[in-house]
């Protein structure tokens, strides 16, 4: 063989086994350059996309406890505590919504209906309520009057200020003076004109009138809840007769009567009505 072509050759086959062995490696180095390329466009497209999730998942955590669990218990507690209780205080400090106990037993059971019991020492006797009329300065609850008399008197009880007028209670509003109950612990030194005693026990009498209670004190007149049992002879303007079962009991304020005979006269008596347990 020329010795010139054998050389050529010979170059030839050289490139050749390069080409074959550095092809493989090429081709390797070039997988491995793609992987981390990947991984990066992965982890770039996941990661933010979990974080994004914990973001609105802890957002909206905090929205329902926070907001919602604060007006639970901001609003509805304080709805609760304010009004409710307002309503209580209002009620027994100014009415005389309690009627007192008699400790003498009751010689007959009581008239049971609708989940109450009314007790009372006399037998029941009906006649029609027939309201009283006190005199032309005498007025029921709720009567509005723009004058007050010079004769009235400023009467304090629990921070709350009434005037008080031969027997009617008031309290100053818009443009005047409105009728409201006698508040219980108000103080007098003189009875009304025309006021009833009402004996309540062997050591104890009340003083009547208008359908408030007064008990004697060494610093005058004092207004007291009525006592289960005493027995009046007339009701005021403002009453109602109410239906109970079988029995109409006439109903002053926040005090129910029944309709008795004493004595040959109609009358009526105090009811202590207890709710059944």
């Amino acid at each position: 063989m020329n010795p010139k072509f054998k050389h050529s050759y010979l170059i030839t086959g050289l490139f050749l086994c390069l080409a074959i062995f550095l092809l493989p490696a090429s081709l390797s180095a070039q997988r491995k350059g793609e992987r981390p390329a990947r991984g990066k466009d992965r982890s770039a497209v996941s990661k933010p996309a979990a974080k994004s999730g914990r973001t609105n998942v802890n957002a909206n955590d905090n929205k329902n406890v926070n907001v919602n669990d604060n007006k639970n218990v901001n609003v509805n507690n304080n709805k609760n505590v304010n009004v409710n209780n307002s309503k209580n205080v209002n009620v027994n400090v100014n009415k005389s919504t309690v009627v007192v106990a008699n400790p003498r037993p009751y010689p007959r059971p009581p008239y049971a209906y609708g989940g109450h019991s009314y007790y009372a020492y006399h037998p029941y006797h009906y006649h029609p309520y027939t309201p009283y009329h006190y005199g032309p300065v005498w007025h029921p609850v709720g009567f509005f009057i723009t004058t007050m008399a010079v004769t009235a008197m400023i009467v304090t009880v629990a921070n709350q200020q009434y005037h008080y007028d031969q027997g009617v209670y008031y309290v100053a509003s818009s443009n005047g003076y409105t009728v409201v109950p006698a508040p219980v612990g108000a103080t007098i030194t003189t009875l009304p004109p025309g006021s009833q005693t009402v004996v309540i026990n062997e050591t104890t009498n009340n003083y009547y009138y208008g359908g408030t209670y007064y008990e004697k004190k060494p610093e005058g007149y004092t207004v007291v809840p009525p006592t289960a049992g005493a027995v009046v002879e007339n009701l005021p303007e403002g009453g109602k007769e109410v239906k109970v079962g079988e029995v109409t009991y006439v109903q002053v304020g926040e005090t129910y009567y029944q309709p008795i005979v004493q004595d040959g006269k109609n009358v009526y008596e105090v009811v202590d009505v207890k709710a059944d347990k």
